[in-house]
């Protein structure tokens, strides 16, 4: 073999052991997903034990764990609690855990946070339950509900949504 083709084919060795190791190691680097989303079997029992406290009354700052009453991040705390997934108390904390998740890819089951006070606290969490719906609780007199997303106060103070 000539020298010139002997100094290609070690510049060609060199880039692929280069690629080699900078995608071996960038595999190694990737951060993992810290939860898996949960499956829809999973999100639909979770939609039917919020949706048995339909009609429950509202109460802002209601304790963790009672079902007399909810506030926003109770009922979300408490209904997947039911279903062996832990969420830390308040909307603003909830928000942090999971998986980020677009508004416009939305599945039943995920967290949607908003900041109704516009002042750049998240102040409000729903469940996603499918067809543009939310079921949450929120303001004495109405308390568990579903309400329709898109167009909503949710929807414009809309902030974040979690896969959990």
């Amino acid at each position: 073999m000539n020298n010139k083709k002997q100094n290609f084919m070690k510049t060609i060795a060199g880039i692929g052991l280069s690629l080699s190791i900078a995608l071996g190691s960038a595999a190694v680097a990737a951060p993992q997903q810290a939860h898996a989303a949960i499956s829809s079997s999973k999100a639909n029992a979770i939609i039917a034990t919020g949706k048995s406290f339909l009609g429950k009354p509202y109460k802002f700052g209601a304790p963790s764990g009672i079902t007399s009453s909810f506030d926003c991040s109770s009922f979300t705390q408490y209904v997947y609690k039911k279903h062996g997934i832990s969420l830390p108390r308040s909307s603003k904390d909830q928000s942090k855990v999971g998986i980020k998740v677009s508004k416009a890819n939305l599945k039943a089951g995920d967290l949607v946070f908003s900041d109704t006070n516009r002042d750049g606290v998240i102040n409000h969490v729903s469940i996603y339950i499918g067809n543009g719906k939310l079921l949450h609780t929120y303001k004495v007199g109405i308390g568990v509900t579903i309400s329709t997303f898109k167009g909503s106060a949710w929807d414009k103070t809309y902030v974040t949504a979690r896969r959990v």
